[in-house]
């Protein structure tokens, strides 16, 4: 049976996150959206996403993604500095009576510099920091969204905004954020409805875990938990979320043959089909969640 999930009649956003790299965020973002039907799934991991690699997508639109930077005029610039005592970022350097030198890779495209400068010398120009390419599953079953930074780009977070510009309101929507607790998961995870996070139960799994915990709490997104590679390690991740009250929505075992299976690119819930109701439950289970909280502020 395939799920939508729907908050107050209206389709949700769930992202899918963890503390640390490798835990198998991008397994269950992949097979949940496999197990849902009208989804759309958007890899905002732009530094390398791979949720591409398990879908076989058909990509129809790549669409060039830019920021602002400054521009400046120098028939009009009198070298006051002012731009660059504005700037947080440090993106800018005036040289007196001969250069403003810019900095591409530190500016935000936060404009103030343009703002703050009396003699109206500074306008903004685009500069590609990656790509956002759109497909559907080799099915046509999954609306696939993901960026790709450009290579020695350290802007990630523009990019994973204007991949989630491109969210569709008709949909479910899955989001597979960057590892971490850092800007670019802050970035993909604000404005969901809900987040799942994705741990393993081990020392390293744990203490990245509680860091991201940490980061939900205060952006106040309800969240609950997938434990992969159940069975190894030990009982800390259990006695944790027991502790704080953390729903765990689904196990997910040490299995060879689910290895073997993501080594060839092949997600487990179209060899083991009776996973798609297990990931399918998870839905049900946040459903239920969330409408408890949506009680309990009322």
């Amino acid at each position: 049976m395939e799920r939508t999930m729907q908050q107050n009649g209206e389709r949700m956003i769930i992202a899918i996150a963890s503390g640390k790299g490798g835990t198998g965020k991008t397994t269950v973002a992949v097979n949940l959206a496999l197990s849902l039907s009208n989804v759309q799934l958007m890899d905002c991991d732009v530094e390398e996403p791979n949720a591409h690699l398990f879908l076989d997508p058909v990509i129809e639109e790549i669409t060039p993604a830019c920021t602002q930077v400054p521009r400046v005029n120098y028939d009009l610039c009198d070298y006051c500095g002012k731009c660059a005592a504005a700037c947080e970022y440090n993106a800018l350097v005036v040289v007196p009576q001969k250069e403003v030198m810019v900095f591409p890779e530190l500016c935000h495209g936060c404009g103030l510099c343009s703002l703050v400068c009396p003699q109206d010398a500074i306008s903004e120009e685009p500069r590609e920091i990656g790509v956002i390419k759109t497909g559907k599953s080799s099915d046509g079953n999954i609306d696939l969204v993901y960026g790709v930074l450009n290579i020695g780009e350290v802007m990630a977070t523009p990019l994973i905004d204007q991949v989630k510009a491109t969210i569709d309101p008709e949909k479910t929507v899955i989001i597979d954020a960057s590892p971490g607790t850092a800007c670019p998961v802050i970035a993909a995870v604000q404005g969901s409805d809900y987040c799942i996070l994705v741990t393993e139960p081990t020392p390293f799994g744990l203490y990245d875990l509680k860091l991201a915990v940490d980061v939900l709490r205060v952006l106040k997104i309800p969240f609950g938990m997938v434990i992969n590679r159940a069975g190894i390690g030990d009982r800390k991740v259990y006695e944790y979320c027991e502790k704080e009250k953390i729903q765990i929505l689904l196990e997910i075992p040490h299995d060879t043959r689910i290895a073997r299976y993501y080594s060839k690119g092949v997600p487990f819930v179209k060899t083991m089909p009776e996973w798609k109701e297990h990931f399918a439950g998870i839905i049900d289970s946040i459903y239920l969640q969330t409408t408890r909280l949506d009680k309990n502020n009322t």
